[in-house]
């Protein structure tokens, strides 16, 4: 549910997982259960659905769009459902947006196909948002990759995708603190309307305080309340608190972000949501793995030390 405010894309959005069952098909109970885990923390604006902290690549298109049914059917009614969309090929990404549409998403976050990191010219990004726009006929937000990777979009083409009709936010996930703040100056120049989203998960604290309309963070699924009190001391100007926040929520930030390979994210992720006891199967879909014991019990001291998980904190 889209709501009646002059800024209603702005806020707080879990970047949910999908949970699957031992024979490797999506667990609709646990996932509709971890859906509604966040209907009732304040300050929560809504979930990305089929994002990449969702396994969107691993999905086939029924279950892109079985996910975001059961994301309407639980939150419609009070919470923004952005539902991701990764496809090479336009027509294909512009027939799965008019899924998610038609499932109940309220908007549609379009993430550049993975082809894009090879090469792309300055109208690929252009012609393919303006399509799927076309079709899915609900807001779009884009999604700006990490400065380390191809897929990123340049300024000057950045500032063109802003500007299609229907974009209404940037999930900014840049991973780079300077990046995100050129780029923040460049949107608010081109087009102040769209809201920037502050989305590294390991950049949080400064991407707020350089200046945030909201953010799509997969580690909200772990400490949703936590980082919408963040975003709301640094609103404040409450850097004391702000500062409390920051060192309970950046240890396990970086157990789960800043270690390589940087594409286990989601089976970290996973592991921990077993590790608090939310889940009882956290196991990714193949080819990714499950996580070996040495990491396990890196992540449960991290949890641990983050205040979410009972033991001994470290040292």
């Amino acid at each position: 549910m889209i709501p009646s405010t002059e800024t209603p894309f702005h806020g707080i959005y879990v970047a949910t997982l999908t949970p699957f069952r031992a024979d490797g098909q999506i667990d609709e109970p646990v996932l509709a259960a971890h859906f509604r885990s966040f209907a009732t923390v304040p300050g929560i604006a809504g979930v990305l659905c089929n994002g990449h902290a969702a396994e969107n690549f691993l999905l086939t298109r029924e279950e892109r769009r079985r996910v975001t049914e059961i994301a309407y059917e639980t939150l419609g009614a009070s919470h923004i459902i952005v539902s991701g969309v990764v496809a090479e090929a336009t027509e294909e990404a512009a027939l799965h947006a008019k899924d998610a549409a038609d499932a109940g998403a309220d908007v549609v976050l379009v993430f550049p196909p993975f082809s894009w990191a090879l090469s792309q010219d300055d109208r690929m990004a252009v012609t393919h948002h303006r399509r799927i726009g076309q079709v899915c006929g609900v807001p779009l937000m884009l999604y700006q990759a990490g400065v380390a990777s191809a897929m990123a979009y340049r300024p000057e083409v950045l500032a063109e995708l802003v500007q299609i009709p229907n974009v209404v936010g940037i999930k900014e996930g840049s991973w780079e603190s300077n990046a995100y703040d050129r780029n923040r100056r460049l949107v608010k120049d081109v087009a102040p309307h769209v809201a920037m989203m502050a989305s590294g998960d390991e950049h949080l604290l400064s991407c707020f305080v350089v200046g945030s309309e909201g953010s799509l963070v997969s580690l909200a699924v772990l400490m949703p309340a936590e980082i919408v009190a963040l975003d709301q001391a640094v609103r404040d100007e409450d850097l004391a608190t702000a500062g409390a926040l920051h060192a309970r929520i950046q240890p396990l930030a970086n157990a789960i972000y800043g270690h390589a390979p940087g594409g286990l994210a989601t089976a970290r992720l996973k592991a921990c949501m077993v590790l608090t006891g939310a889940w009882t199967n956290g196991s990714p879909r193949a080819p990714i793995s499950d996580l070996p014991p040495a990491e396990i019990a890196r992540l449960r001291q991290a949890l641990v030390d983050a205040g979410l998980v009972e033991g001994t904190t470290a040292a």
